[in-house]
C-alpha cells in the first residue's frame, strides 16, 4: 500500500512481518510503533492465534460474525502478544495483561496495562490496519480510515471550539483529511490520559492543522501511515 506522505514532522512505524522481532526487544525510551497489515499479516495469526491468545482474546474472537472484524481483532491481538513477549523476553502466552482501575469509579476496568508498569502500551486498529505503540511512560495511539465528509457535519460537537473554526475554515476538499487527523490526535491523547471517550473530546485542544497542538505534559505527533488513513501517537513527557 501507497504510504499518505513524506513528511519528516511524521513518525514512521516499522511493519510487524512473520517472524517478527526476535526475544528480547530493548525497552524503548520514546515511542516505538509497529504497522500490521490484516491482509499480508492474516495467514500467520491465525496459524498462531491457538497457542497465543488467551482463553477470553480467543472467546472475543469467535464471537465476531463479519470475517474481516474477526481477522483484524486475531491480527491485533497476536502481534500484541509477540511484541510484548519480544519486549519482555517472555512467550507471547506467558504475557499477562491486566485492567488499570477506572478513572471514574476504581473498578478495574480501565485500559490494558502490564504488571509493575515498567513499559507501556496502546493498540488501535481499524478495517485492515493495526498501530501498536510502545514505551517507558503512557502512551496513546489512534488510526483511522478517512471519515467521509458527509459524517464531518453530524459529528463537529466532538470538536474544540477552536478545531472547528480551523476545519471550517479549509475548502470543502481538505475536510475529510483534517477532521481525520485531528480526531486521530484527539483520541490517542485520550488513550494515553487512560480515560478513552468516556471524557468530553471537545474539552481538549490538539488542532486541525498540519501541526499538533502539544497538550500540558504530552508530546503528539502524526503517524505516517498508508494512504487513506490518519494516525497519531500521545506520549506523556
Amino acid at each position: 500500500m501507497a504510504l499518505a506522505t513524506t513528511d519528516d514532522r511524521l513518525l514512521v512505524p516499522r511493519t510487524l512481518t512473520d517472524p517478527g522481532p526476535a526475544r528480547a526487544v530493548v525497552v524503548p525510551a520514546s515511542p516505538q510503533l509497529w504497522l500490521v497489515d490484516t491482509s499480508a499479516y492474516r495467514a500467520h495469526a491465525a496459524r498462531h492465534a491457538p497457542g497465543t491468545l488467551d482463553a477470553q482474546e480467543l472467546a472475543r474472537a469467535a464471537e465476531f460474525a463479519r470475517a474481516a472484524d474477526r481477522d483484524g481483532y486475531v491480527c491485533a491481538h497476536v502481534a500484541l502478544r509477540r511484541l510484548l513477549g519480544a519486549y519482555l523476553g517472555l512467550t507471547p502466552r506467558e504475557v499477562t495483561v491486566e485492567r488499570a482501575p477506572c478513572s471514574h469509579c476504581d473498578e478495574p476496568h480501565g485500559r490494558p496495562v502490564l504488571p509493575g508498569g515498567a513499559l507501556h502500551f496502546s493498540l488501535s486498529h481499524c478495517t485492515g490496519l493495526s498501530l501498536l505503540a510502545f514505551a517507558d511512560a503512557p502512551v496513546g495511539v489512534d488510526v483511522e480510515e478517512l471519515v467521509a465528509p458527509g459524517v464531518i457535519a453530524d459529528t463537529a460537537d466532538v470538536l474544540h471550539p477552536r478545531e472547528a473554526a480551523e476545519l471550517a475554515a479549509l475548502p470543502a476538499a481538505g475536510r475529510s483529511a483534517a477532521f481525520t487527523r485531528v480526531w486521530t490526535r484527539k483520541e490517542a491523547y485520550l488513550k494515553g490520559l487512560g480515560v478513552g471517550l468516556s471524557e468530553n473530546p471537545a474539552a481538549d485542544y490538539v488542532g486541525a492543522g498540519h501541526h499538533p497542538a502539544q497538550p500540558p505534559g504530552w508530546s503528539l505527533t502524526d503517524v505516517r501511515v498508508p494512504e487513506g488513513h490518519r494516525a497519531a501517537v500521545a506520549l506523556r513527557r
